[in-house]
């Protein structure tokens, strides 16, 4: 398969990321409704947390099977169990960091990425809660598609064309659930971001997706498969906490566990739909 072919196969699967993104646009939605969709993205987001650690585990538990039989030795699973826990790590702490700098920083001079968006974006001279949160889930699941986009690249780079095609229509799926994970913090909320926004933020959560995908064509390595797995489920932990700590306000708290069964619930038949069809 020739390069362009297996770009169009990336921009496919990070594109199906807008489908969910105009559900930000919900015109003051009632409070029953917000809570109910800041928990299905959480159920969303539970279900890629363990879709992501179980891919990262892979080869970790390859590397201790291969010492359990003799085929292998210690250094493999030592190098892999300290980049999976490093890779967690970073993820999860960075995102604690750049949180708290945001929350420092929020003039329309204030030095960073957040500040910058927020002042070309919404001409406000600071970011709400929900906004930054909104930013950090596109960055969590950004790193998330890097790696699916490295997958499908592999794929088509070795002549798979039939299992990088299922891979494109299971990642695409997910996908579209996973727009709707970025934007249900701003519906819990009551905002009702750009189109200007949510189109950034498509691009930040499914973009990846295409770049990954470049670069698996070129080469697979599951060192750099661990490592971007690892860093988009410590991001994914920090905001599905910040989501439960949104719901855990509302005297409405039975329908977070509604929701979050919901949102795994789709998460996991998607998975299900993929793996059925041989991928």
């Amino acid at each position: 398969m020739g390069e362009g072919q297996t770009v169009v196969l990336g921009i496919i699967a990070g594109a199906t990321i807008l489908l969910g993104l105009p559900l930000g646009r919900l015109r003051s939605p009632a409070p029953g409704m917000r809570l109910l969709l800041n928990a299905s993205a959480i159920g969303v987001l539970i279900f890629l947390l363990w879709d992501v650690l179980a891919h990262a585990w892979e080869p970790v538990d390859a590397a201790l099977g291969a010492l359990h039989d003799g085929s292998g030795s210690l250094g493999p699973v030592v190098g892999y169990g300290l980049l999976f826990l490093g890779g967690l790590a970073v993820g999860l702490l960075a995102l604690v960091s750049y949180e708290g700098r945001l929350a420092r920083h929020r003039s329309p001079r204030a030095a960073g990425p957040g500040a910058m968006l927020a002042t070309e974006l919404t001409g406000r001279a600071e970011w709400s809660p929900a906004r930054r949160l909104a930013l950090l889930i596109a960055v969590g699941i950004g790193l998330h598609n890097f790696a699916e986009g490295l997958a499908i690249g592999g794929s088509a780079g070795q002549g798979e064309i039939a299992l990088a095609t299922l891979l494109v229509i299971g990642f695409a799926l997910h996908n579209a659930t996973e727009g709707f994970g970025i934007v249900a913090p701003l519906a819990a909320a009551g905002e009702r971001p750009s189109w200007r926004f949510l189109l950034l933020m498509g691009v930040i959560g499914g973009g990846p997706t295409i770049i990954g995908t470049v670069v698996g064509r070129q080469f697979g390595s599951d060192v750099v498969s661990v490592l971007f797995l690892t860093l988009a489920a410590g991001s994914i932990l920090f905001v599905i906490i910040q989501l439960i700590g949104v719901a855990l306000k509302s005297p409405q708290r039975h329908l977070l566990y509604w929701g979050a069964l919901a949102g795994m619930a789709a998460g996991f038949v998607t998975d299900m739909i993929v793996t059925a069809g041989g991928a």
